[in-house]
């Protein structure tokens, strides 16, 4: 069975934004020799690691929409500076758009099963020329 993680992404306003912030850190990185790959740091390790590798992916809510996603590469248990241990997501490079659904804000990562997840956008369905908080918008009043 596929497992997906789901996370809000805080702080960023679009697709394009964290496009946009995840080349900034991939060249600081490149600089710095380190893995270029783009990850993000929580504080709970997933207890389905098995589920998730391989086939799972990270959703990010922008704005209170699921509307993109990435691959999960690897998941590590890792401590920081400060000795407290941390569960760092590595993601792949791309980001792939997805059907937008509605998510309520909440704290941490939640699993995502597969069935629950929205479909990737395809070069048959395209996306809509509306911007994203305006369709999420149209969406939450029921008019879509």
């Amino acid at each position: 069975m596929v497992l997906h993680l789901v996370k809000l992404c805080v702080g960023v306003k679009s697709i394009k934004h964290l496009a946009e912030l995840q080349a900034v850190k991939k060249l600081i990185r490149q600089q710095a020799d380190e893995r270029q790959n783009p990850f993000h740091i929580t504080r709970m390790m997933p207890r389905r690691v098995d589920e998730i590798l391989g086939s799972g992916s990270l959703y990010w809510v922008i704005k209170g929409s699921v509307c993109v996603r990435q691959s999960i590469v690897a998941i590590e248990r890792i401590t920081t500076d400060d000795g407290i241990k941390r569960c760092k997501i590595v993601l792949e490079h791309d980001l792939v758009a997805t059907e937008i659904q509605q998510r309520r804000p909440f704290q941490g990562w939640r699993y995502l099963p597969a069935a629950d997840a929205p479909a990737d956008l395809t070069s048959t369905k395209k996306p809509n020329s509306l911007p994203q908080d305006i369709e999420a918008e149209l969406r939450k009043l029921g008019a879509w």
